[in-house]
C-alpha cells in the first residue's frame, strides 16, 4: 500500500511558484510593518514614562543642587574595621552585667 503522504498530482506550475513567492513577500513586509509598529509603541510608553519620573522628581533635584556638604553635622570621626576588643562598658566603670562582666576578663 502506498503512503498518501508521498503521492503527488503534478509539479508546481511557474504561475503558483510566483504566487508563493509574492504572499510570502507580503507576509514578510506585514511583520515588518507590524514589528516596527511595536517599536514606536513601546519608545512612546517609555518616553512617556520617562517624563513622568523626570517631572515628579523635580522638586528633589532642586533640593539636590541647593544642598552643600558643609550643611552636614559630623559629631565624630567614622572608622570602619572590626571590632576585636570593646571598651564601651569600660568607660563608665564596671560591666553592666556577670555577661559583660567574664567576656571582657576573657578578651584580656
Amino acid at each position: 500500500m502506498e503512503n498518501p503522504i508521498y503521492i503527488t498530482t503534478k509539479s508546481p506550475t511557474l504561475l503558483s511558484k510566483i504566487a508563493k513567492i509574492v504572499v510570502s513577500i507580503v507576509l514578510i513586509g506585514l511583520a515588518l510593518m507590524f514589528s516596527v509598529l511595536l517599536f514606536v509603541v513601546i519608545l512612546v510608553v517609555g518616553a512617556v514614562a520617562w517624563g513622568y519620573v523626570w517631572w515628579r522628581t523635580r522638586d528633589l533635584r532642586k533640593q539636590m543642587h541647593q544642598y552643600s556638604p558643609s550643611d552636614v553635622v559630623v559629631e565624630g570621626d567614622v572608622i570602619e574595621g572590626e571590632v576585636i576588643k570593646s571598651e564601651i562598658n569600660e568607660i563608665s566603670g564596671e560591666p553592666r552585667d556577670e555577661g559583660a562582666r567574664k567576656l571582657i576578663q576573657a578578651s584580656r
